[in-house]
This record gives C-alpha cells, sequence and structure tokens, in this order.
C-alpha cells in the first residue's frame, strides 16, 4: 500500500517493491505526482488517490498566489510598506503584514512595547531576586510573529553563507541556538519597524544596530 507523511507533503511513496522518492519542499512535489501517474507498477486506487491530492494541492496553490498578488498589488501602492523592504529580513508580504495588522503606531510607547505586543518579548521568570528570561509570550498576531521570525532566520542563514555576520548577531550566535538567535532578531526587525512607521523615515543601514536603542 502507498504510504504518505503523516507531517509533510509525501518526499517517498513504496507499493511492494516499487519505491519513488523526492526531495524535500514544494518544488518537487509537481514531478514527484507526475511520476506516480506514470508509474505502472503502483496500484491504481494509489495513483487514483496521489491524482486527487495532487488536483487538491493545485487548487490550494493557486489560492494562496492569487492572494500573494492581491498583498504585492496593495504593497506596490503603499508609500509605507515600501519604505519596511528596506529593512534586511522584511520582504514585501511582511512589510504589508506589518503595515495591515499594527493598529495606529503611535499608540505605542515605544519599539520594546511593540515587539512585546507582537510577542516577541521573553517572559520574566523571577525566583530569589533573579530575573530569568523564558520563551516568548506569543502574544499578537500569529502570522505577523511568524512572518518577522522566518524573515530573521533567512538574514542568518544568508549572512552566515556569506561570512558577513555583524558583530551583535556573531556574539549571540555564540549565546543561542539559531533559533533563538532569530527571534531576537525577529524583535529587533520589529522594532526598527515600529521606529519607520512612526517617523516616516527610511531604513539606514549605518544606523541600524542604533535603531533599536533609540526606538525603546
Amino acid at each position: 500500500m502507498a504510504r504518505i507523511g503523516a507531517r509533510r507533503w509525501p518526499n517517498a511513496i513504496s507499493s511492494g517493491e516499487s519505491r519513488l522518492i523526492a526531495a524535500k519542499g514544494k518544488a518537487h512535489l509537481d514531478p514527484l505526482f507526475e511520476r506516480i501517474q506514470a508509474d505502472q507498477s503502483l496500484p491504481s486506487l494509489a495513483r487514483e488517490l496521489f491524482a486527487a491530492l495532487a488536483k487538491e494541492y493545485a487548487q490550494l496553490q493557486t489560492q494562496i498566489d492569487e492572494v500573494d498578488a492581491k498583498l504585492l498589488a496593495w504593497h506596490r501602492a503603499d508609500e509605507c510598506s515600501q519604505r519596511l523592504t528596506k529593512i534586511p529580513g522584511v520582504g514585501p508580504i511582511g512589510a504589508a503584514l506589518l503595515k495591515m495588522k499594527t493598529p495606529e503606531p503611535g499608540l505605542f510607547r515605544s519599539g520594546r512595547q511593540f515587539a512585546a505586543w507582537i510577542g516577541l518579548t521573553p517572559k520574566d521568570h523571577s525566583t530569589a531576586g533573579k530575573v530569568r528570561l523564558g520563551v516568548i509570550t506569543r502574544a499578537g498576531d500569529e502570522g505577523l510573529r511568524a512572518a518577522l521570525v522566518v524573515g530573521a532566520t533567512s538574514v542568518i542563514q544568508h549572512a552566515r553563507r556569506g561570512g558577513k555576520l555583524s558583530p551583535w548577531l556573531t556574539e549571540l550566535l555564540k549565546r543561542k541556538s539559531p533559533k533563538l538567535a532569530a527571534v531576537a532578531l525577529a524583535n529587533k526587525i520589529a522594532r526598527i519597524a515600529w521606529k519607520l512607521m512612526v517617523t516616516g523615515e527610511n531604513y539606514a543601514v549605518k544606523s541600524a544596530s542604533a535603531a533599536p536603542a533609540r526606538a525603546a
């Protein structure tokens, strides 16, 4: 019987002695579905079920593409959203989400409060006079928080591949795992974004490291 992974789209199926394997990732799904349909050694029922799955996936991807196109069109028409994309780690979708989902930026007293509203500030655990920072609060909008963390992760990966880590990131990665470092960078990105939304300024590379401090 054909098997499908429970947590991800299939990257392998097998039936008896037959086995089809493909690399993980959306880019490899369509070729895998085509190979499944062309493999006559697989049971007809298995090919039929995977054909239905391929159709469902194609419909879902079409809907995602339509939403992305609408968000991109909105982004191109919004001056603030375009300024936000100058921040490393913030793309058109992230910028559009920041602008759409953020209430009046001036309602926040600081970039730190804005980051806390998104849920990117660690919880405080105080015992015996000692303060320990735990997991992030996960307050605010999950989609916006996820977009910022994904963008931060991309920045870290790109910097590590190019060997151009900033001193701040270098020290952070010595003390924290890449996942925690991405959350910390997402916090920094949120604080910079808040400052740009409040002041109407453009992102400046030279002042990037100092921006969170001023925003706080």
